[in-house]
């Protein structure tokens, strides 16, 4: 069986291993797509926190059983189930309160322990989320959209609110779309006029703001002087964080998806003057991957997905994935 593993950053190889041998409890899976996020990225490039070489990446998956015992949830071999990547501990405080995906234990597939960029994988049954009635594309985006399936559950959004999303990469995007379907008014920010047209032509959010031209008076302008009511940084970018909180209108919600690695600086007379909320969003629960795999119909993969190679061409064309110049939102490996 081959497999493609990170030995260190900037560095893939491909390889060969024996099939992996399923236990009571586990599901053995052939892999047919897999979703290229910025988390493989930035492992890739050695900046990923919570990360140890060699690794084999992928988290984003659609799979196809190949052999499962009886489970409660009646997945059998032939179905197509997407995984749910967050083995969690199932007994810690995180998890007794319903939140698995902080769990204190949690080990995430293609991070903490082996991901999806090998032929035929072994996963406990209960990661498995029954999709036969989705395309394998349709399936390898599930995972990034449950991301911010629960940025959005985190802020409580309502309809007619006014929501900024900083970054258009495919958590920002996917965030965006969600909150367009729930009746937000959207607003994309972003240093990458590509991002900003993309997010404008293929996703229909109402406006977008260059973040290199004044992006508080045109916020402003926008929002007749409000500001928003949410903002979520889907950028994990240092400077970006920081500025969340100057787009937030008095009373509003700060969800940060994106991750850091490093320490923040709030300015605590201004956030505190707004009664500010901030929030961190980790990772997604079963009852978001549900919520995503209902609204997927209305959702653009085809236009979501802008590249896809074969596994075998994969290590040819990752590095032009780590250059926004590339017009890249959302690689896939096909098998």
């Amino acid at each position: 069986m081959k497999y493609i593993v990170c030995e260190k950053p900037g560095d893939f190889l491909l390889k060969e291993k024996p099939t992996p041998e399923r236990k009571n409890g586990e599901a053995l899976l052939k892999v047919t797509r897999v979703g290229i996020c910025g988390t493989d990225l930035h492992a890739y490039l050695g900046n990923q926190a919570f990360f140890t070489y060699p690794r084999i990446l992928g988290h984003e998956l659609a799979t196809h059983v190949l052999a499962i015992d009886t489970n409660e949830q009646g997945i059998k071999a032939g179905d197509k189930v997407v995984v749910m990547p967050y083995i969690s501990c199932k007994n810690c405080i995180a998890c007794k309160h319903g939140k698995t995906n902080c769990c204190t234990n949690i080990k995430v597939l293609g991070v903490h322990t082996d991901g999806g960029i090998q032929e035929q994988i072994v996963v406990p049954n209960d990661l498995l989320i029954p999709a036969n009635n989705l395309t394998d594309d349709e399936m390898a985006i599930v995972e990034p959209l449950a991301i911010g399936a629960h940025a959005i559950r985190r802020a409580d959004l309502k309809e007619g609110e006014s929501v900024i999303v900083i970054g258009c990469g495919p958590i920002g995007i996917g965030i965006l779309k969600q909150a367009q379907l729930l009746g937000a008014q959207t607003i994309a920010l972003d240093v990458d006029e590509g991002r900003l047209q993309y997010a404008k032509e293929f996703i229909g959010v109402n406006h977008v703001v260059d973040v290199k031209d004044d992006p508080l008076l045109q916020i402003r302008d926008i929002t007749n002087g409000d500001l928003a009511s949410v903002v979520f940084d889907a950028t994990g970018n240092k400077t970006a964080l920081e500025k969340g909180p100057d787009y937030m209108a008095h009373g509003g919600r700060y969800v940060l998806v994106g991750l850091s690695k490093g320490n923040l600086i709030y300015h605590h007379p201004a956030i505190h003057a707004k009664e500010m909320t901030m929030m961190c969003s980790r990772n997604a629960t079963l009852e978001d991957f549900k919520r995503v795999i209902e609204i997927l119909p209305e959702f653009p993969t085809d236009k979501f997905i802008t590249h896809t190679v074969h596994f075998s061409e994969m290590i040819h064309h990752f590095d032009s994935w780590t250059n926004p110049e590339s017009g890249v939102i959302k690689a896939t490996v096909e098998f």
